[in-house]
């Protein structure tokens, strides 16, 4: 099996490869902030790290680049941390198991941390490069992109001094992003208020898996099933029939990943065994024809539990269960400028039950200020509605197209020249750290471009190899047409 350092770039693919044995969950970047630490010690590079651990590596000009504009590369340092329930690894201590599949490279069973990892990567190859002619550059890594733009958000003022931003963390080859949704998450909590569970009862495990899932702003237009929505279509179903007891509910992880997998474990009267197992089998038979094609892999699965000892109190299971039910899940609306781009959507990203409370945690999206605050005000009212204590985060700003960026258009002639078709210059209706760069830098000229990564923040997540090298090549491609400082 060919070897991920030995892929083309080289250079490139040896620092990614280096970056896969690094531990680094969102929050959890200690190890990584050390390595990239290391690095600018060895290679003898002004290296920069702030209150909360974004890292900053300076590089001078190769000579008779002096006077170019400075350059900022920009990625995060963070993955998604998401592995298939089947597999047992610890993100925290554990490397990705990457390898080459054919022409792309995957993990086993986890995702596999190419977003942004390969951005990375591609900016330790150009500071570590003794044979590219360049300006001024400065590469900086934030920390818990993922999770809470964290690093962006602590960015302070001065800490760069670049006039162009390149964001390396875009996932389509042969488009160049020029604009981002905003986002906000809404987090509902329900008190546990439960009961002794009745006697005579069964328990069962009744599950939904093998969904896609993935980013749950990139794919939100992709009608990929929610395994929170479905196994709870379920509840709502089985609730107008049996007498039954819900003990727990869990599903997904992350508040930017589509959900995956969700198990509840249910009581059910022991006169009711044989009609509670039929109606899920009918259930299962009609959900997996309606997802036939969106969802080819979809499994369900129940299987006799251990008796628990309380199960929720009736009037709350309902609530939870019709709330869960009305929560939107999806696309809300579309763009009126620009054709096939999501506007608003929201993600019903977690369902978690604790010892005291019943968390349900979802995500966002728009591309404009009203729009993010009406889902977000939408949600919210659901979850209220159901009795259950709703706030919702600080959010983080979209990031406005700028018509006349001179750095767009260096990018979009370097990529016709280089390939031969001119690629597509279009907003994404994911979350870029680009919006909260503006609020501390507002002159900056930015664009983001990156190759393709397919199934991100889910185990199915792979990059396309050979666009790796294209990617290579535009960045190299712009740096040298970056223009004079004024």
């Amino acid at each position: 099996m060919q070897k991920i350092a030995e892929l083309e770039p080289k250079v490139v693919w040896k620092y990614f490869d280096e970056i896969t044995q690094v531990p680094r969950p969102s929050k959890k970047e200690e190890k990584i902030i050390a390595y990239l630490q290391e690095f600018g010690k060895k290679h003898e590079l002004e290296t920069l790290t702030d209150k909360v651990g974004n890292v900053l590596i300076k590089k001078a000009a190769t000579e008779g680049k002096e006077n170019l504009k400075t350059v900022i590369l920009q990625s995060h340092m963070d993955m998604v941390c998401e592995k298939n329930s089947d597999v047992e690894f610890d993100f925290d201590t554990q490397p990705i198991k990457a390898y080459v599949d054919g022409k792309n490279v995957t993990a086993e069973g986890t995702t596999l941390g190419a977003d942004d990892g390969i951005g990375v990567a591609a900016q330790l190859a150009l500071l570590a490069s003794d044979d590219v002619a360049h300006g001024p550059i400065e590469c900086l890594f934030t920390m818990d992109e993922e999770t809470g733009l964290t690093g962006a958000f602590a960015l302070e003022e001065g800490f760069l001094a670049g006039d162009i931003l390149l964001n390396l963390d875009s996932e389509d080859d042969g488009e160049l992003f020029i604009g981002c949704a905003g986002g906000v998450d809404t987090i509902a909590t329900f008190a546990k208020e439960t009961k002794k569970t009745p006697k005579k009862s069964v328990a069962f495990a009744v599950t939904v898996k093998g969904l896609r899932g993935g980013h749950s702003g990139d794919e939100i237009d992709k009608a990929k099933g929610n395994s929170n929505k479905i196994l709870n279509r379920f509840l709502y179903e089985a609730q107008k029939a049996f007498k039954f007891g819900l003990a727990d509910f869990n599903g997904g992880n992350l508040r930017n990943a589509i959900p995956r997998e969700a198990t509840a474990v249910v009581t059910v009267g022991k006169d009711d065994v044989a009609e509670f197992n039929a109606a899920f089998e009918d259930f299962a038979a009609v959900l997996t024809q309606q997802y036939a094609k969106s969802e080819p892999k979809l499994v369900f699965e129940i299987a006799e539990a251990d008796l628990p000892k309380k199960v929720l109190k009736n009037s709350l299971r309902k609530r939870f269960v019709q709330a869960i039910y009305a929560c939107p899940h999806g696309v809300i609306s579309w763009s009126d400028d620009i054709h096939g781009l999501v506007e608003t959507s929201t993600n019903l990203a977690s369902v978690k039950f604790t010892k005291k409370e019943l968390v349900v945690t979802t995500s966002q999206r728009s591309a404009i200020e009203a729009g993010k605050d009406d889902v977000a005000a939408m949600v919210n009212s659901v979850f209220t509605l159901a009795g259950a204590r709703a706030r919702q985060t600080d959010g983080y700003p979209g990031w406005a197209p700028n018509p006349d960026s001179e750095i767009v258009e260096i990018t979009k002639n370097s990529y016709t020249k280089l390939f031969g078709n001119e690629p597509a210059v279009r907003a994404i209706h994911a979350g870029l750290e680009c919006g909260l760069f503006l609020e501390k830098y507002p002159k900056l000229d930015m664009v983001s471009f990156g190759p393709t990564i397919k199934g991100a923040h889910s185990p199915d997540e792979y990059i396309v190899i050979e666009t790796v090298d294209k990617f290579w090549k535009h960045m190299l491609d712009v740096l040298q047409q970056i223009p004079v400082k004024e």
